[in-house]
């Protein structure tokens, strides 16, 4: 029979988070695949857990990938561990969760500890709706792009971001953002917690009159529906209503369609824009007779 990859969500910092199923899950496999195996050395001794271990990252995963897909095949059941946290996310295991499911390979995921959620249900801002973006392009070009797209987002933004880009990513995000609410949370739920909520501008001066230690995890407030809409209406300041109409007009959309389009596009009554609109048709016939 094939065996088995269980997705085992691991402590963040402190060990006493480890599930108990996760604890029993990592005796019984058969062998353990870590991203770092000098980690999940730490760990495994600590539980006094004694199994062999696969070393499976990012530089290795195509390989590795392969090769735990084939002692899956033969029968062996395989716990996949991350450095921290849940295994796949922003991590090279979601390469090989494709991998087993191509291959019709059962997967368990164990749930557990998780960065991006802890700093969320302590930010205070909304986790009605919200969006994971993981760690941001290295790339300027990418970077600064990625943040523009995200910059009219309404709902709560996650980011990770390691201690030696953090004012850099924080300024370039006020740049994108204005300076908008946002949440710092660092070394979760180790010895030395934090959380700094503030707007962008104050978590920047905090943490330029100290050292910048442990890895990070940003939440940062979405944009409010009404500066939406303010944004979305700026769009048409420099034309009138009526040429508003005519773009779409000349876009093949029909009168009907055109006016209502312009009416959600500016937020006004439909009658307001079918009025404008009917004097524009008579002005546009006059002008042809």
């Amino acid at each position: 029979m094939t065996g088995i990859l269980y997705l085992c969500a691991t402590p963040i910092g402190n060990l006493e988070d480890i599930t108990l199923r996760c604890i029993r899950i990592l005796k019984e496999a058969d062998i353990i695949a870590a991203e770092d195996t000098r980690q999940a050395i730490k760990l495994l001794n600590h539980f006094q857990i004694r199994k062999p271990l696969i070393s499976y990252h990012e530089h290795n995963k195509y390989d590795k990938g392969k090769e735990i897909v084939e002692l899956l095949k033969s029968g062996k059941n395989i716990a996949l561990v991350s450095d921290a946290g849940m295994p796949a996310i922003s991590d090279p295991g979601e390469e090989l969760v494709r991998l087993c499911i191509d291959n019709d390979i059962e997967i368990i995921p164990l749930p557990g500890p998780s960065a991006s959620l802890t700093a969320l249900i302590v930010s205070g801002f909304s986790t009605r709706r919200f969006c994971f973006e993981g760690f941001l392009p290295s790339s300027n070009k990418e970077r600064k792009e990625r943040l523009k797209k995200l910059s009219n987002e309404t709902r709560t933004i996650i980011l990770y971001e390691a201690p030696h880009r953090l004012l850099d990513t924080l300024g370039e995000i006020m740049e994108c953002f204005g300076n908008r609410r946002i949440s710092v949370s660092r070394e979760i739920t180790k010895k030395f917690e934090e959380t700094v909520r503030a707007e962008i501008s104050g978590v920047i001066d905090i943490f330029k009159e100290r050292a910048i230690k442990g890895e990070f995890v940003l939440i940062i407030e979405g944009m409010s529906e009404k500066e939406l809409i303010d944004i979305e209406l700026k769009k048409w300041d420099n034309i009138s209503v009526e040429e508003h109409i005519a773009m779409y007009l000349q876009q093949g959309m029909d009168k009907k369609e055109s006016i209502k389009r312009v009416a959600e596009d500016r937020k006004l009554p439909k009658k307001e824009v079918y009025k404008i609109g009917c004097n524009l048709e008579r002005r546009t016939k006059n002008a042809i007779h």
